[in-house]
C-alpha cells in the first residue's frame, strides 16, 4: 500500500523496505484545456547533487538528451511529447546501490518545452505527481500529489531523494521555478548559455 505524502514531508524509502535497491520513479501530469494553439510538452528531468546541493558535472544531468548518468545508475527511459493517458508520462529508473557515493540528493523535477514562446505554465498543468515503485515487484510505495499551487512556474522541483545515516529517503519538495530548465539547471550549479 502506498504512502501518500504531503508537500514538505520527508520519509524513509530503504529503511521501511529492506533489501529494496532498483526502484522506478514515475512522473505524470494533465494539461487543462486552453486556447494557445500549441501542444504542451512537459520533461521530466534529474539533478545528482553533491552535498552542497550541486551537480559534480554535466553527465548527473539526466533528461531526454542525456538519459544516463555517468555510471548508468540514473536513467531516463524516454520523452513523452503529449502526456496522453493515465498512469506514468515519463519514468526515471534508479539502482540505489549504484549510484555513486559523491551523490548525496537526487532532485526529480518537471519543466515545460519551450514554455516561454508558448505561453504556458503549471498554471494549466493539474493531476502533477511523482512516486515510487518497487521496480521488482512493481508495487507503488511512495506518491506525491502536487495540487494546483502553481500559476507562472514553468519549471517544479517535484521531490528529492537523499541519503541519511546509510539509508535512502524521500521528500516531497513541490517547489517551483519561473524561469524553467535554465532556472533549474543554473540553480543546481550547471552553466546555461
Amino acid at each position: 500500500m502506498a504512502i501518500s505524502l504531503s508537500k514538505g514531508q520527508k520519509i524513509d524509502l530503504t529503511k521501511t523496505n529492506p533489501g529494496l535497491t532498483k526502484i522506478t520513479v514515475g512522473l505524470g501530469w494533465d494539461t487543462n484545456k486552453y486556447d494557445g494553439g500549441q501542444d504542451f510538452d512537459l520533461d521530466a528531468s534529474v539533478f545528482c547533487l553533491n552535498a552542497q546541493g550541486k551537480v559534480g558535472s554535466d553527465t548527473d544531468f539526466i533528461f531526454y538528451n542525456n538519459p544516463k548518468n555517468s555510471n548508468g545508475s540514473v536513467a531516463h527511459t524516454g520523452d513523452n511529447r503529449t502526456g496522453e493517458g493515465d498512469g506514468d508520462d515519463e519514468q526515471v529508473k534508479v539502482d540505489l546501490a549504484a549510484v555513486p557515493a559523491a551523490v548525496d540528493k537526487i532532485a526529480f523535477c518537471i519543466t515545460i518545452h519551450d514554455a516561454g514562446s508558448r505561453s504556458q505554465n503549471f498554471g494549466q498543468v493539474s493531476n502533477a505527481f511523482v512516486r515510487i515503485l518497487d521496480e521488482q515487484s512493481g508495487s507503488e510505495l511512495i506518491r506525491y500529489d502536487l495540487g494546483e499551487d502553481f500559476s507562472i512556474e514553468t519549471a517544479v522541483v517535484v521531490g528529492e531523494l537523499y541519503r541519511h545515516s546509510g539509508e535512502w529517503k524521500f521528500s516531497a519538495i513541490g517547489s517551483g521555478f519561473q524561469d524553467g530548465l535554465g532556472g533549474l539547471a543554473r540553480n543546481y550549479g550547471l552553466s546555461v548559455n
